[in-house]
């Protein structure tokens, strides 16, 4: 179709790369819009023959590399859109296309400065950069070569210095964000020669001084005005609704402003007001109840109050009755006022968000506050509300979170609450409620995620269904008056990590099901009227951090078995009736007397206070001898016929199996001959890889099964011993993220393993050629390869070291489940070594350094290979990278962008990762930041120096764990959940 000139494939599912040949074929294209689809790599440089070329469209696919040279034959070109892929270098041959007028490159990975070519192109009318890691200062002659520039987005960046002072003569522009940079000094007074501005967002950057309020007011067609995140001082000007009578968004919180609220009345036009975090005093002005298109206001964490002095004076009653609001937030204000006079007559059915947290409210929680029905959160929490709780709460079906906590409300829990199919948040802790806890929140289970009633005066058993909430994260019930046993229905709360009944008058035995509660992290029953042992099945709860069960009657022997519980950090088993020996492993080791005191029958090691244990053994005398030797006889002729049985049928088996060298546990045998059928004579078209000892192939054997072949090149050094030691590891280990062995072929020339294919090949592959796995994929494949390493390093009868994890030997399967391969440098460490020396090397860049200087082999060392993986799959960066020389690499890397008060986590996690942030997604990239935060925590804490600080890989297992619940646990929340302080 020679005559083409328009090609759309947008928003499929089409990939690979694009044909060579596209222009050749179809030489009169003027518009191209592939965006959306999965194509990948770079980009074929005969693409820029297509000379025609109006418009170009890329966007939303894993192009990477650089843009091509060649781009500049385009001279036609009138819109370039690129955004969301891997591009990293804008070439200079760009400033050729003269009759441009768009140029979207956001979401890459440029890096370096903006080419000053770009700032060639007379035609720009929008120039947009946003998330890169672009960095240095803007030239100053920007708008003497781009005079027609309407639209310029360079936020997220690393752009910095000062603005420059001819930036303002770019007078046609209308839309400018320089938002999350490190500019520096103040804002130019020029900046009103922008008399056609509607939008300007410079916040969160280093700009100072006071806002030159008398040169915007120029800018009568204004909008969009943010200057959050700043280090601003002054005040708002009084007359600011007349200077800016267009202004719809004013954001200015944490700017550092003063001062008085002014009237905003004349700003009529205005939806979003956010001053929060400043240092605003006075009243809050009842002129804002004239702003009948608002839809949010934040005025949270400054010093403002309401002024109650008459009823029309009430701000916060005309408030809750503006038709278009969604969201208000006065949170940690002394407002000083009462709710029932306020929201007496609340008619509203717009407010979503209510937030008065700890603003000195007083009064009853008005009846009328149930009109409220779109709520979703309502927050009084930390105020001296009194009165009850009000039925009305029971209409607001929508609402997911109430927090009504730290206030002065008396009488019960209203049934109506139980109404509330959506609510995820229930905190109604430290009041002075009473009576039962209604049964009927156990219906509560596909949305209850949080339930704090501690601290009031509760009394009753806790009813049979409130074990049916089988997705509780946090139950908080202590210092009440409850009574009965604790049920062993507790364990259907299979995914809860916090319990807390304390301080109340439980009594009956510890339920044993307390061990199926894998995510349990902070345990407290203490202060209640418990008894019997504690189980041994709590050495179930790896997860477990914390665990008071002080001041109970608890009897009998403290179970070994919690030495088990590596990461547990506090413990409190005092004021009960404990005795025998206090354990000495695990976390033991680091308690002290405190956490037993008052035991009588313990003993132990002196520096716990106790008596020292004595010596078990005590002479027999006669009379029970003559009933104990009988039984030892006994036993000791059942146990040699036993033996007896058990090594003839060992000798049965050994010669039945002397036929061939080959383990039994190899489920079929596979000849050379059907290894080069399968793989048509090992060609090259079948090659998936090579290795250290041979390559590897995609082969189909007789019966259809697709493997992966591995074929040893026998002429290197080491071939054949690693073949062995292959074949013999993964015949014995299994696991279900180990590679999984069909078979072994050995001949005298030939030695291949027949592995399981993994059809989406290593996760090497996928961080530098596909690059498009998200967070929560990159944590299953580590907590995948961290749990196939915690089995050889624990869960095997004798420790085995794989001494070379990397990425090319992590493998994926269909589903992305990780698997652990190539066993060739494989260690074992028999005969109760826990530590051996080898000559043979792993892969520079992972080894831990015992192992380069002296040879020195542990479990270990796998631990500080698998941190650095961990810090390549989240940053994208080899541990051999050009960048890392002289004393930086990887490990400083990372321990640098985590120092706080300047962390930058954000500058050396890989770019795809954490999003561009706005205004509504700001919470999103904070969940992100905090999670890749806490796995580089981990990984530099597998990568200490010293082989006896790094943690085991249990430890580092269960904190990946860990931090996927949190992080999962997180994205459940709704925006509901944010918090405004």
């Amino acid at each position: 179709m020679s005559s083409l000139t328009t090609l759309t494939l947008y928003g499929n599912s089409l990939s690979g790369g694009l044909p060579d040949n596209i222009c050749q074929h179809h030489p009169s294209l003027e518009k191209v819009n592939l965006g959306d689809n999965q194509f990948a790599g770079p980009l074929p440089s005969k693409l820029w023959q297509c000379t025609k070329l109006l418009n170009l469209s890329l966007v939303e696919n894993n192009f990477s590399g650089s843009i091509p040279k060649t781009i500049g034959n385009l001279t036609m070109l009138k819109g370039i859109y690129l955004d969301s892929n891997n591009f990293n270098e804008i070439p200079k041959e760009i400033g050729f296309l003269h009759q441009l007028e768009k140029l979207y490159v956001q979401l890459n990975a440029l890096k370096g400065p903006v080419p000053v070519v770009v700032f060639n192109m007379s035609s720009l009318t929008v120039l947009t950069l946003y998330d890169n890691s672009l960095s240095g200062g803007l030239p100053d002659n920007i708008c003497q070569h781009l005079p027609n520039l309407q639209m310029v987005s360079l936020s997220r960046n690393k752009f910095d210095g000062p603005l420059p002072s001819k930036l303002w003569q770019c007078t046609k522009l209308q839309m400018f964000n320089l938002a999350i940079n490190s500019f520096s000094g103040s804002i130019p007074k020029n900046i009103g020669n922008l008399t056609q501005l509607t939008m300007i967002s410079l916040d969160t950057n280093n700009f100072t001084g006071t806002i030159p309020w008398s040169s915007i007011f120029n800018i009568s067609t204004i909008r969009v005005l943010s200057l959050s995140r700043n280090q601003l001082s002054g005040s708002l000007p009084a007359n600011i609704g007349l200077g800016l009578p267009n202004l719809q968004i004013l954001y200015l919180t944490e700017a550092g402003l003063s001062g008085v609220i002014p009237d905003f009345s004349n700003a009529s036009m205005l939806t979003k007001l956010e001053l929060g975090k400043s240092s605003f005093t006075g009243f809050i002005p009842s002129t804002l109840c004239a702003l009948t298109n608002l839809q949010s206001l934040k005025l949270h964490n400054n010093s403002l109050m309401i002024d109650t002095s008459t009823p029309e004076a009430n701000t916060l009653s005309c408030l809750a009755n503006l038709g278009n609001l969604r969201l208000l937030s006065l949170t940690a204000n002394p407002l000083n006022a009462r709710l029932d006079d306020s929201f007496r007559n609340c008619s509203t059915s717009s407010l979503q968000y209510l937030y008065l947290f700890n603003c000195s409210m007083r009064g009853n929680i008005p009846i009328g506050i149930g009109n409220l029905s779109s709520l979703i959160e309502l927050n009084l929490g930390y105020n001296q509300l009194s009165g009850s709780i009000p039925t009305s709460l029971g209409r607001l079906g929508n609402l997911q979170a109430l927090f009504l906590n730290d206030n002065k409300l008396r009488g019960y829990i209203p049934y109506q609450l139980c109404q509330l199919d959506n609510l995820a948040y229930l905190y109604l802790s430290s009041n002075q409620l009473y009576g039962s806890i209604p049964s009927c929140l156990g219906n509560l289970t596909a949305s209850l995620r949080y339930l704090s009633l501690g601290s009031n005066s509760l009394s009753s058993t806790i009813p049979s269904n409130f074990w049916r909430l089988a997705y509780i994260l946090s139950v908080e019930l202590s210092s009440n008056y409850l009574i009965g046993h604790l049920s062993q229905d507790i364990g259907n709360l299979k995914v809860v990590t916090q319990v807390d009944i304390s301080n109340n008058n439980l009594s009956g035995i510890l339920p044993s099901t307390f061990g199926g509660l894998r995510d349990l992290g902070n345990l407290s029953l203490a202060n209640n009227n418990l008894e019997g042992p504690i189980p041994s099945s709590f050495d179930g709860l790896l997860n477990l951090q914390f665990l008071d069960l002080s001041r109970n009657n608890l009897s009998g022997v403290i179970p070994k078995s919690l030495e088990a519980l590596s990461l547990l950090k506090y413990m409190d088993l005092s004021f009960n009736r404990l005795q025998g020996e206090i354990p000495t492993g695990g976390p033991f080791q680091n308690f002290s007397a405190q956490s037993f005191v008052s035991n009588k029958a313990l003993c132990g090691a002196a520096r716990l206070h106790v008596p020292p244990c004595k010596n078990g053994t005590v002479e027999p005398n006669w009379r029970k001898a003559k009933y104990i030797i009988p039984g030892i006889i006994s036993v000791i002729l059942f146990v040699a016929s036993v033996s007896i049985f058990v090594l003839r049928r060992k000798r049965n088996v050994e010669v039945a199996g002397e036929a061939t060298s080959l383990p039994q546990l190899l489920w079929r045998r596979v000849s050379h001959l059907e290894l080069l059928r399968g793989t048509n004579g090992f060609n090259e078209n079948n090659l998936l890889g090579s290795g250290g000892f041979g390559s590897v192939y995609k082969g189909t054997l007789s019966d259809g099964i697709d493997v992966a072949v591995k074929v040893f090149s026998l002429q290197l050094e080491g071939a054949f011993k690693s073949f062995d030691k292959e074949c013999e590891m993964l015949s014995n280990i299994r696991h279900r993220n180990l590679i999984k062995i069909i078979s072994c072929c050995s001949e005298i020339d030939f030695k291949a393993l027949v592995l399981k294919y993994m059809p989406n090949g290593s996760l090497e592959k996928w961080l530098y050629s596909q690059n498009s796995l998200n967070i929560l994929q990159r944590l299953n494949i580590m907590i995948d390869a961290a749990s196939a390493l915690e089995y050889l390093h624990h869960g095997y009868s004798i420790p085995i070291v794989h001494c070379d994890m990397k990425p090319s030997n992590i493998l994926l399967d269909d589903d992305m489940v990780a698997y652990v391969a190539d066993f060739g440098i494989a260690k074992l460490l028999g005969g109760g070594d826990s530590i051996t020396q080898t000559m043979t090397l792993a892969t520079v860049g992972y080894m831990a350094p015992e192992y380069g200087l002296e040879g020195m082999v542990s479990t270990r060392g796998d631990v500080y290979s698998f941190g650095i993986v961990v810090m390549e799959t989240f940053t994208g960066r080899k541990p051999t990278d050009e960048m890392f020389d002289g004393e930086m690499n990887i490990k400083q890397w990372i321990a640098n962008s985590l120092v706080l008060p300047y962390a930058k986590i954000d500058e050396v996690v890989d770019a795809n990762l954490l999003g561009i942030v706005t205004q509504q997604e700001d919470d999103d990239h904070v969940r992100k930041r905090d999670c890749i935060s806490a796995i580089m925590r981990l990984a530099l804490t597998c990568c200490a120096e010293s082989p006896e600080e790094r943690i085991s890989m249990k430890e580092a297992v269960a904190t990946l764990n860990k931090i996927k619940t949190k992080f999962l646990k997180d994205a459940d929340r709704p925006l509901v959940q944010q918090r405004f302080n």
